[in-house]
């Protein structure tokens, strides 16, 4: 819990150091945070009392940049704003471990591949170096994979949580997890377990997505478009009067997987030619000719062949139509080696075996078109397009559909009541900034499919099943073999089930594991439940469920917050999260986002080190949540002024005598402030205070920075310059007390105010002159002086300000050092504004040592004349 400092944890004295600077802060006070556990959660709590924060695990495989400062910046800055409301901040962090990344980065580290048939090596020790050709490569068990991939993946972690540090992240480092730690593996296994058990988990044999180079099914959220160049190639079908139908295809390579030709309803060319068949080119396979609503009449000829499968489309005609499944493009990218049946014809067959059989995909569409040119079947050249086409979002080949036995999770893809109530949840869900919801909505609203979960890898958390072989040595995948709860978290690949021995393994009359791992999304999915202790700590899963904030970026809505929302939706009947914060984009100078494939990231050890953490922490939180912003070490520059300013000005206020026993804490301490300017200051200050409050309350944590910076400059600016005279004393007592109070409420304000932003700088101040943490200290609040902000006038100060303003720069005209004596000089300003300066008069006199002041009423602004100078030849 926070806990207020103000008025009983002043220091024995006030230690303000002869040269403040904001080098070796991170050092020395991320030791003391973590030796006084100044960010420890409390277990011993309330719902009510916590806030909890469902934070996103890096990719521990890869490498930190300052996207990633960018955006924890951003949820760091509202963790440590609602600790100093009193919230009891669950503020964990964990490491996303598991899945592709991982495994080439081991790859390419050591320099090894995984091989499954290979025996486990307990003597192992990888390469020194890499080969430099990967055909000299070894290869390697999956379970010496396994153990490099934990051992990289904890060095990685190492550096992540070093730079964390540095940049003042405020977690609790004793609540962290990885998404392959044992604890991971026991939720995620069990978490699949009740969706299989409530019919929301499902095996099915269906069309799949597959990246022939990493040899894996890819889910509908990793897909991506790209523009590549192809060709419509016009070929003709027959029919059984010696007509051609001409279509036009992309992809002429799929000729012997066609199963139908289809054309809009609507369509006058082909609606006679409904419900009858033709023959294919090549291979003479009879197919019928239908109609289907997503046939495009403006699209090639307006008639299109369906091939098992040769998108996305094919799969949706091949469902609704009731198609046969002729797939003949297998998991390494390859056209079967064997003749498919449905190819009858001695000639049809002998150019499948001799042109296509084994092929790839390439070579089997220029083998197919040569035939086609050859057999007079094709209508002159190839027209070449650019169009999209769909790519594992990590993948640098086109993917290709091929039916495969594979596991999903309902996601409403195939449900329009289940879809309905996904979009419920996200309404459920207070979202920041509100307009992202629609990305969500569109999302869901799109989908064609449930989600598949199932990987074809080896270093993730596998699927907790077994099969029993029948006497044939055929699997039984309708009574999978599932382990007892108590047992999670199995490797079944590694262990028999209970009733079975090892030799039994992949014998008849035996069993076989489940050869899968889950997508690192089905694990992701469940962070809130990681956590939370979801299962297996109830007590904290009480207290902590569902969590108060899901900070992410706005490009994974698809796959990280909507699949969170699904296993929450279908494992707790709940939200996982009451708010989301989505944070926007880093851009280069040129507006591009920044992303390694196109070498424009810049590393955040750099920037931190060049310019502080606290600086590069400015530049973060001046973004609003989900805004793009460029990277601009402009902004960090300006953090950095901000934060020495701190220091500096922090420096003079304690050494004109402010203490914190000067700090208003009461309506009767706030009598001893009787200077209008002073009282003129702790209105502003109440306004910034109150403003910058709602303002975190709705997550605009830019304005409230926007609101601390510009008080700030203000106070240094013009009344720390006005009251100088005045703390030293020149005025008496009473006035000396009025300022210093003014003074010491004021900096205890401003180093509340910025400590979400400037964690370092504010809490070195607090050590000068307080006990304790700032960071464990209340947000301010205006009760200790309420009653004279309620009756000042907010506008002296800065209208004094002006008027001292206006001064200096006839000084700086007149090229004479600031302290020069002004003689005389003339203020014309409206009646209000005069009534102002008067009030401040003896501050604005003393500041800017004048003699004589004449205040004239007039229209219009403020404006400073007639001013005097006091020099040698005035004198």
């Amino acid at each position: 819990m926070a806990e207020n400092n103000q008025g009983i944890d002043t220091p024995a004295e006030i230690n303000v150091p002869d040269r403040p600077g904001l080098e070796g802060l991170e050092e020395k006070l991320s030791a003391r945070w973590e030796f006084e556990k100044t960010y420890a959660f409390n277990r011993e709590t309330s719902r009510e009392e916590v806030y909890s924060i469902d934070t996103p695990p890096p990719t521990a495989s890869g490498s930190l940049h300052v996207g990633h400062i960018f955006s924890y910046t951003q949820t760091d800055v509202i963790a440590r704003y609602q600790r100093m409301t009193g919230k009891n901040v669950f503020y964990p962090l964990g490491w996303d471990d598991n899945g592709l990344p991982t495994e080439r980065r081991v790859q390419n580290y050591y320099g090894v591949l995984c091989d499954p048939a290979v025996p486990y090596d307990p003597d192992f020790t990888a390469p020194e170096k890499p080969a430099k050709n990967q055909r000299d490569w070894p290869r390697i068990s999956r379970g010496n994979f396994i153990e490099l991939c934990e051992t990289l993946a904890t060095e990685d972690e190492k550096v992540f949580e070093q730079t964390f540090t540095t940049l003042g992240l405020s977690v609790d480092w004793s609540h962290t997890y990885r998404t392959i730690d044992s604890h991971s593996r026991k939720i995620s296994q069990l978490a699949f377990l009740n969706d299989l058990k409530s019919g929301d988990a499902y095996m099915a044999e269906a069309p799949t997505m597959w990246d022939v180079t990493f040899r894996t099914a890819v889910a509908q959220a990793e897909l991506e478009d790209k523009e590549m160049p192809g060709a419509y190639h016009r070929i003709s079908f027959h029919r059984e009067n010696g007509e051609k139908v001409w279509i036009e295809t992309t992809r002429p390579e799929l000729l012997p997987s066609c199963v139908a030709l289809v054309a809009h309803p609507d369509d006058e060319r082909y609606q006679q030619l409904f419900g009858t068949k033709v023959t294919s080119p090549l291979y003479g396979v009879e197919v019928e000719i239908m109609a289907h609503p997503l046939a495009q009449p403006d699209k090639g000829a307006g008639i299109a062949m369906i091939c098992t499968f040769g998108d996305t489309t094919d799969v949706t005609w091949w469902r609704e139509l009731n198609l046969a499944t002729r797939a003949l493009v297998g998991r390494d990218g390859r056209f079967s080696r064997e003749v498919p049946e449905w190819i009858t014809s001695e000639e049809g067959r002998a150019r499948y075996e001799e042109q296509i059989a084994g092929k790839t995909v390439f070579s089997a569409q220029k083998n197919t078109v040569e035939m086609l040119v050859e057999a007079g079947e094709m209508d002159g050249e190839p027209k070449k397009i650019t169009h999209p086409v769909k790519f594992y979002e990590k993948g640098d080949k086109p993917l290709e559909i091929v039916a495969s036995r594979q596991w999903y999770i309902r996601n409403g893809g195939r449900n329009a009541d289940r879809r309905e109530a996904l979009i419920s949840r996200g309404r459920d869900i207070e979202w920041h900034p509100s307009f992202m919801r629609s990305r969500y909505e569109n999302w869901v609203e799109g989908l064609n499919g449930d989600w598949l979960i199932s990987r074809q890898r080896f270093f993730g958390v596998p699927f907790p099943l077994w099969y029993k072989l029948d006497s044939e040595g055929e699997p039984d995948y309708e009574n999978p073999i599932i382990p007892a709860e108590e047992s999670l978290p199995v490797d079944p690949a590694a262990e028999a089930p209970k009733g079975y021995t090892e030799d039994q393994r992949g014998v008849p009359g035996g069993f076989i594991a489940d050869p899968d791992v889950l997508d690192t999304w089905a694990t992701s999915s469940l962070t809130p439940q990681i956590a939370t202790g979801w299962a297996q700590d109830d007590k904290l899963h009480e207290v902590t469920y569902p969590m108060d904030l899901r900070p992410q970026g706005h490009d994974i809505i698809r796959t990280w917050l909507f699949s969170t929302v699904v296993r929450s939706n279908s494992l707790e009947n709940s939200v996982p999260w009451k708010h989301t914060a989505l944070s926007g984009w880093i851009l280069d100078p040129d507006r591009k986002k920044m992303s390694k494939s196109k070498g424009n990231v810049v590393v955040p050890n750099d920037v931190l080190e060049k310019y502080g953490s606290d600086a590069v922490r400015y530049w973060a939180a001046s973004a609003r949540l989900g805004a793009d912003t460029a990277y601009d070490e402009g902004q960090m520059k300006i953090g950095r002024r901000l934060a020495i300013k701190l220091l500096n000005a922090s420096k003079f206020v304690l050494n004109l005598g402010a203490t914190a026993d000067s700090v208003l804490t009461s309506a009767e301490q706030a009598a001893v402030v009787t200077n209008e300017l002073d009282r003129s200051l702790l209105a502003k200050l109440a306004q910034v205070v109150e403003e910058a409050t709602a303002s975190f309350e709705k997550y605009e944590y830019a304005r409230a920075l926007q609101l601390c910076e510009t008080f700030f400059w203000s106070f240094t600016d013009d009344f720390v310059e006005l009251i100088k005279d005045r703390a030293y004393g020149s005025r008496g007592e009473e006035e000396q007390a009025s300022v210093l109070a003014a003074l010491a409420t004021t900096l205890d304000a401003l180093l509340r105010l910025f400590a979400p932003f400037l964690p370092f700088a504010t809490d070195e101040v607090w050590s000068w002159w307080r006990k304790g943490s700032v960071h464990r200290a209340a947000w301010p609040v205006a009760d200790g002086y309420r009653s004279i902000a309620d009756a000042a006038d907010v506008a002296v100060l800065p209208t004094v300000g002006l008027a001292l303003g206006g001064l200096r720069k006839s000084k700086s005209e007149a090229k004479v050092k600031q302290r020069t004596e002004v003689a005389r000089a003339t203020i014309s300003a409206p009646a209000e504004e005069i009534k102002r300066i008067e009030a401040g008069m003896a501050d604005l006199k003393a500041a800017g040592n004048v003699r004589e002041l004449n205040l004239v009423e007039a229209e219009g602004e403020l404006t400073v004349s007639d001013v005097e100078l006091v020099t040698e030849e005035t004198e």
